[in-house]
């Protein structure tokens, strides 16, 4: 099982990698990619996968991803229309589906579809080639160093309900990890980066509030997990689960290094 999720988790990065690199229209249409199949799963928790609210949610994020960043006047517009029309079929066709069903099928869209897609975004943006990896240092590096700290000095659970195996000196770890990691990298591409305070000091607390951002992530994905009595939301990524499953902290964070880069 180790060697498993190892080399899947080699693969994933490896392909992660090609597509922040390449950027542009390769990550564009990647970042679709991803926050459909996610939306898929999330959808199948609820078993509308293959349903009218699902198709509406699915096209939903397609046209979303349509109009990004040119059109962003549009994206309340999309979110009425999304609604009016997840509504419409919620009455016409009752009582097929339920309030939490169609819920779940807006909620969705956002959740997954737009929050993903702060992923590209931030590739877009003035040193988005160099800006765009804080989000994996602060999801996926925050993972690894939470990881190793619990292994080694794990005592008090921190959320002993939600995700048992999580520990408080886990969490601290992989904030302190994420932020060395943002700071290291920061002294590599510093003369790449343009910021109005020092790269290393800004890049260490951006990576320090995505760390936590991202273990609120991954706890959420496993809320609805809980909720739902299932362990994984897919078998995509052997060792790892679905997308939902690897990518629960990515969608968290990348709005968020967004947010901080807007300001920094």
């Amino acid at each position: 099982m180790f060697t498993t999720r190892l080399i899947s988790g080699i693969v994933l990065v490896i392909i992660a990698a090609f597509l922040l690199v390449e950027g542009s229209t390769v990550l564009y249409f990647g970042s679709m990619a991803i926050s459909l199949i996610g939306l898929y799963e999330l959808y199948r928790v609820m078993k509308i996968e293959r349903s009218a609210p699902g198709f509406v949610g699915y096209a939903a994020v397609v046209a979303y991803y349509w109009i990004m960043g040119n059109r962003e006047q549009y994206v309340t517009f999309l979110a009425i229309v999304s609604l009016m029309i997840l509504m419409t079929i919620y009455v016409v066709t009752f009582p097929k589906y339920g309030t939490e069903q169609i819920t779940v099928a807006f909620f969705g869209i956002f959740y997954v579809g737009i929050m993903f897609s702060y992923l590209y975004q931030v590739r877009e943006m003035p040193d988005g080639k160099y800006l765009v990896w804080l989000i994996l240092l602060s999801s996926w590096g925050c993972d690894t160093f939470a990881y190793c700290a619990g292994k080694l000095f794990g005592k008090h659970k921190m959320a002993p309900v939600l995700s048992p195996k999580k520990s408080v000196e886990g969490a601290v770890g992989g904030v302190v990890g994420a932020a060395a990691l943002g700071a290291i990298y920061a002294t590599i591409f510093s003369s790449n980066i343009t910021m109005s305070i020092n790269p290393v000091a800004g890049f260490a607390i951006i990576c320090a509030v995505g760390a936590l951002i991202s273990m609120v992530g991954d706890l959420a994905a496993s809320a609805i997990k809980r909720n739902h009595d299932i362990k994984d939301y897919g078998k995509l990524i052997p060792g790892h689960g679905g997308i939902m499953d690897r990518f629960d902290s990515v969608i968290y964070v990348a709005p968020v290094i967004w947010i901080l880069l807007q300001i920094f």
